[in-house]
């Protein structure tokens, strides 16, 4: 017998947020990032120095700005949620719009014969680590009797980029807002960790720069995340990290489309659907999802390499060129700076409380999937058929 979602839909990805304050408080807020942003710069600069000789001046030689600015982040998120006006300042907190600047500068620094080297693995990983991610996820939460919608939120989220995706899912099968809520938390929660333990299980088995940024960037499930991760690694790791998530990303759209397609002649089966009409609106769909700034990493990324071509001794150290790849990549340490610090004052520590455990053993059985389904098919590919 064919149902009927009574859910609040999900339309856009601002659904979930909580109501802003005026301009002056979204400004306010993005003074806080700003200055955050350079107090992290100051800690990263000054604090081996400051700390020289001490038992923190080893750690913090090897303490990268994505540490402190997701530290100082949280500090002021419970600063702020105290005093009351987290919610007014949050407009100010810009962490898309960072990450999508900071990627794009960073093309500026990938030549585009790394994508090239990497274009049929990164693909073939990104395919097969959806399928397995995905379907393993959507079983074992129908296993523990979790309902559809929770069940494609939870997948879509593991098996692709996390909060985005799990948005994407959420207007494709008309979710609630609560279960989206819920989702983002988990995603969140479990990223942060894999920031800082990725990298170092990647060291401790002595993987490859381009197998660990193909497991960074196929494993973690935010773009900031893995942005974070592979800074941690190193820029050559952050560079293979960047170009496996991105093409993971672009495949949001068409698991939005699948699940809107599933969902309204399965689940739902509202009467009267045309299955055409449903197809043909949802490729307009993957458009709308589709991650543009891939397009200004990839044009900055060509035009870097077509000038190198063109120009190889402006690649030699001072050279015009040099320099220009040295601004580049300094604007790009500020804008993933002022994104991680986003980050942190984004984070609602509450959004946890609401759905019980199965979610949370969920999120945690998918993601051991995903890290050995990761390691396995970025060993192989990278490191085996494709080194």
């Amino acid at each position: 017998m064919a149902t009927t979602n009574t859910n609040e839909p999900i339309v856009h990805e601002d659904a979930q947020e909580q109501p802003q304050g005026s301009p002056s408080w979204g400004f306010a807020g993005f003074v806080l990032v700003l200055a955050l942003g350079w107090l992290v710069q100051v800690l990263t600069t000054n604090l081996p120095e400051w700390t020289e000789g001490s038992w923190f001046g080893q750690v913090s030689k090897s303490i990268e700005f994505p540490v402190y600015a997701i530290i100082l982040g949280f500090a002021f998120n419970g600063i702020l949620s105290l005093l009351g006006i987290r919610d007014r300042m949050s407009g100010g907190f810009r962490t898309e719009f960072f990450i999508k600047i900071g990627l794009v500068l960073l093309g500026a620094g990938v030549n585009v014969t790394v994508i090239l080297d990497m274009g049929l693995p990164a693909v073939l990983q990104a395919l097969l680590l959806i399928a397995v991610v995905f379907f393993f996820t959507w079983w074992f939460a129908g296993r523990i009797g979790l309902e559809p919608h929770l069940r494609a939120l939870l997948a879509s989220a593991l098996s692709i980029c996390g909060v985005s995706a799990a948005v994407a899912a959420a207007g494709a099968v008309h979710a609630k807002k609560e279960q989206l809520a819920y989702v983002a938390g988990l995603v969140i929660v479990f990223a942060l960790p894999a920031i800082f333990l990725l990298p170092w299980l990647a060291d401790l088995m002595g993987l490859s720069p381009i197998v660990t940024g193909a497991w960074i960037g196929g494993n973690i499930d935010t773009t900031a995340a893995v942005t974070a991760a592979g800074a941690v690694a190193g820029d050559e790791v952050l560079q293979y990290a960047s170009i496996i998530k991105m093409i993971q990303n672009a495949l949001i759209g068409f698991v939005a489309v699948a699940l809107s397609i599933y969902f309204t002649l399965r689940v739902d089966r509202p009467a009267g659907v045309d299955a055409m009409k449903v197809t043909r609106s949802g490729w307009g769909e993957v458009w709308s999802r589709f991650p543009k700034f891939v397009l200004g990493f990839i044009a900055a990324s060509l035009v870097v390499s077509m000038l190198a071509a063109a120009f190889p001794a402006a690649l030699e150290d001072g050279a015009w060129l040099d320099n220009g790849m040295s601004a580049a990549k300094t604007l790009q340490t500020v804008f993933f700076t002022l994104a991680f610090v986003s980050i942190g004052l984004e984070f609602r520590f509450g959004a946890l409380r609401d759905a019980g455990w199965k979610p949370v053993l969920v999120f945690f059985a998918g993601t051991i999937v995903n890290l050995i389904a990761g390691l396995a098919l970025s060993s192989l590919l990278f490191g085996v058929l494709f080194p």
